[in-house]
Order: C-alpha cells, then sequence, then structure tokens
C-alpha cells in the first residue's frame, strides 16, 4: 500500500522542489542560526504540501486519466488505489503540512500562510479546464519553495530567493509545455486548456524554449545577489547547456523522449544547482 501512494504522487519527483527549498534554507543560515527543528521543518513541509497536491489532482481528473491512453495505467483508473483513499490520503497530507508549520514557531508566518498555499497548489488540478496557461500556474505553485523557506527561517523576504523562484516559475513553466504535447490531441478532444492545444506543437516548443532562455537570465540574476562563488557559476553555465540539449531530444517530429526531458534532465538541474550552492556556501564559510 505504501508503495502504491507512493507511485501515486511520484514521489522521486519531489527533487523539482525540494532542492531549491534547501538551497533557498542554505543561503538564509548565513544570516539567521541553524535549528534541527527547522530543516525538519522544510523536509515535511514540502513532503506533505507536493504529496497533497499531487494526490488531489489524481483525485479530481481520474476520469481524464482514464480515458487518456497514456495515463489509463495509473493509480485510480487501474483500480490500484481508490478515489476514497486517495481523497483521504489529500487531506492527510493537507493537515500534516499545516501542522509542520508550526515547527517554524515562533514564527507565525508559516502557520497563517499555510492554508492560502495549499489551496493555491490543491487549484492547480482544475487550471486545464478553463485556461491554456495551466503550465504556469503549475510552474507558480513550484516556485513558492523558495520564498516559502526563506520566510519560514528569517520571517522576511530577500531578492536571492525571488530570482530563484522567477528561475523556477520559467524553469517548470517551459518543461510542463513540453510534457503536455504528448496530450495534445486528447486536449483538444476532450476540451481541456493546454498552450500545446491552443499553439500547435512547433509554437508550444519555441515558447518553452524561449522559457528556458529567461530561467537562465534568472539563474544569473539568483548567482548575482546570493554571492555565490564559481561552483555555482560552473553549474549554470552546465544547466544552460542541459536545456539546450533538452530542446534539441524533442521535436513536432519526435516526442518519443519527452520523458527523459522531463524527469532525467531536470532532476539533474535541480540537485545539481543544490550541490553547487552548497559547495559555495560551505566553502565561504570555511574560508570566513
Amino acid at each position: 500500500m505504501i508503495r502504491r501512494f507512493a507511485s501515486l504522487v511520484r514521489l522521486s519527483h519531489t527533487v523539482f522542489a525540494l532542492p531549491f527549498a534547501l538551497l533557498a534554507a542554505l543561503l538564509a543560515w548565513r544570516d539567521v542560526p541553524f535549528r534541527w527543528q527547522d530543516l525538519l521543518g522544510v523536509v515535511l513541509a514540502m513532503f506533505f504540501a507536493r504529496s497533497a497536491a499531487m494526490a488531489f489532482n489524481r483525485v479530481v481528473d481520474r476520469r481524464f486519466d482514464a480515458e487518456n491512453p497514456r495515463t489509463a495505467r495509473r493509480e485510480i483508473p487501474a483500480g490500484e488505489v481508490s478515489a476514497s483513499s486517495a481523497a483521504i490520503f489529500t487531506a492527510l497530507c493537507g493537515a500534516g503540512f499545516v501542522a509542520s508549520t508550526a515547527l517554524f514557531l515562533p514564527n507565525a508566518w508559516p502557520l497563517i500562510l499555510a492554508v492560502p498555499v495549499l489551496a493555491w497548489l490543491l487549484g492547480y488540478s482544475y487550471a486545464k479546464r478553463f485556461t491554456s496557461w495551466c503550465h504556469y500556474w503549475l510552474a507558480a505553485a513550484l516556485m513558492l519553495s523558495p520564498p516559502a523557506a526563506w520566510i519560514a527561517l528569517t520571517g522576511s523576504i530577500a531578492t536571492p530567493p525571488l530570482w530563484l523562484a522567477a528561475a523556477i516559475f520559467f524553469w517548470v513553466g517551459g518543461f510542463d509545455v513540453i510534457y503536455a504535447c504528448q496530450d495534445i490531441d486528447f486536449d483538444r478532444k476532450t476540451g481541456l486548456h493546454s498552450l500545446p492545444a491552443k499553439l500547435g506543437t512547433g509554437n508550444a516548443l519555441r515558447l518553452a524554449a524561449a522559457s528556458h532562455a529567461i530561467t537562465v537570465g534568472c539563474l544569473a540574476m539568483f548567482w548575482l545577489s546570493g554571492g555565490l562563488g564559481v561552483v555555482t557559476l560552473v553549474a549554470l553555465v552546465a544547466v544552460a547547456g542541459l536545456l539546450v540539449y533538452e530542446h534539441t531530444i524533442v521535436s513536432p517530429a519526435d516526442l518519443s523522449r519527452v520523458g527523459v526531458a522531463f524527469f532525467n534532465i531536470n532532476a539533474v538541474i535541480s540537485l545539481g544547482l543544490l550541490f553547487a550552492g552548497s559547495v559555495d556556501v560551505a566553502f565561504a564559510a570555511w574560508t570566513a
């Protein structure tokens, strides 16, 4: 059962957002004292929030998932997890997210903002029903992780997490547009909204490429504003190269490697940036 629910929420995809929350936390800890309960709070809040959002998405989209050949084998339409069990799991994870924000006390901002943030995350599941820009709603949900971590640890906001959030927004929006190209025919047939369905595959891929070009610029500004070192700079150059490569393996005529572009490359990007930022922060602390 645990394995089925882990698969339901695609637990491995946590690598898309958690590393950025941890990277923002590392920068914040240069100015505020480190507490183990804060680290636990960041990890638990990210886990519960993402799990609630993913499970909720599977519940509300179960009819579309069952009709779409690409998603028909997901846990709910395949009968491996019932919709009612997934709904209960969503509620438990939502409660876990709100409860986890208490770990940041006496800073009350995470607790105050927990319910509005959760509502925004869950709201994404309905976006394809009324807007072609649903991909950027998802992006806006994931971009909350660095500012949220910063606010949780410091009680304030600053420029570095905002630039990192902007980078996530354009990065996630771009790769979700690429991913949605697989469902262009299904979306048009069922009346669901997406940028590929609206613009066509070629134009959608060009929009994704532009979005990723902006991502690189935002990451450069994050590097500058965060006072990070040469290791992160090298990582940013590598990220730019990976994004270019991502767009060379996907074309309107060949979407067979979208899965590689979606998971493998983007997992390397998020984990690589966390590693590089950690090295730079540790080196700066060691030489101070």
